[in-house]
């Protein structure tokens, strides 16, 4: 898969994207990166601890979130990706799923949407990548957590997400999936989603996995969001063994080291 000017060989590895949040209101580091000089030396250690990617948002998507205005999304998000396009040489993905927010985090120089309504939330975000000819990670989520057949259901919207992006135009190589852990889900589902990655490999697609930190592992482990980083390598370790792509974290180098790892046992002839 390439994201911008970066080949990535999912097959036989699993790169990091690391999470950079400038908003005020995120579940886990909320107002901790908005400061712009702890933004940029917060993206600099997550380049230095191994980060491969690195995904910003200015929207929290935390359940139960408040909506904020295109304006102060794109208010937030734009210098910031302006800034370590200049300074870093990795690819930016813009967490959102609004197409304008989307449109101005690309002109400003993201590589990447990163869509957590896998392009069912607004009709113009498929267009827009095509137009651009950016890559997209389109993960699955549902208004409510209601299913007839939970995994089977998750593959077919996932599916759907798949032929709204090829009726654009885009092509099979910039296109990843995200099987939405904590997002339509109840903390049973989330757990179904883990022991069945698997499942989503048929899809023929690079996966990302998004666990970090999440309320998943802080209800499993009564555990606060400050003490999830044991529970979240955990879910990295079976992302790789299940060939997933892309872990999507907040700790680079901790689940970098679990990725070394786990590769250096797998490959073992």
């Amino acid at each position: 898969m390439k994201i911008g000017n970066r080949e990535f060989d999912t097959k036989h590895h699993t790169y990091i994207m690391g999470i950079l949040n400038v908003t005020p209101d995120s579940f886990s580091d909320g107002g901790k990166w908005n400061d712009y000089d702890a933004a940029m030396r917060h993206t600099e250690e997550m380049l230095s601890s191994g980060c491969d990617i690195l995904d910003i948002g200015g929207e929290s998507t935390r359940p139960g979130h408040q909506q904020i205005s295109e304006e102060e999304e794109i208010f937030r998000v734009t210098p910031l990706i302006e800034a370590v396009k200049k300074n870093f040489d990795v690819p930016v993905s813009i967490d959102t799923y609004k197409s304008r927010v989307a449109g101005a985090a690309i002109q400003a120089g993201a590589d990447m949407v990163n869509d957590i309504w896998g392009f069912q939330y607004d009709k113009d975000m498929a267009p827009l990548v095509k137009q651009y000819d950016v890559s997209c990670c389109l993960m699955h989520n549902r208004n409510e957590a209601v299913y007839g057949n939970f995994i089977e259901d998750m593959y077919q919207d996932l599916k759907t997400c798949v032929e709204t992006a090829k009726a654009a135009g885009i092509a099979d190589d910039k296109i990843m999936l995200d099987p939405g852990v904590g997002f339509g889900k109840t903390y049973e589902m989330n757990l179904d989603v883990m022991k069945h990655l698997d499942r989503f490999n048929e899809l023929g697609y690079p996966m990302l996995l998004g666990t970090s930190r999440k309320s998943m592992i802080g209800l499993t482990l009564d555990l606060p969001v400050t003490e999830r980083e044991e529970g979240t390598l955990v879910t990295t370790v079976m992302a790789v063994q299940c060939g997933y792509g892309f872990v999507r974290v907040h700790d680079v180098e901790k689940n970098r080291r679990a990725i070394r790892m786990t590769e250096a046992i797998l490959n073992r002839p």
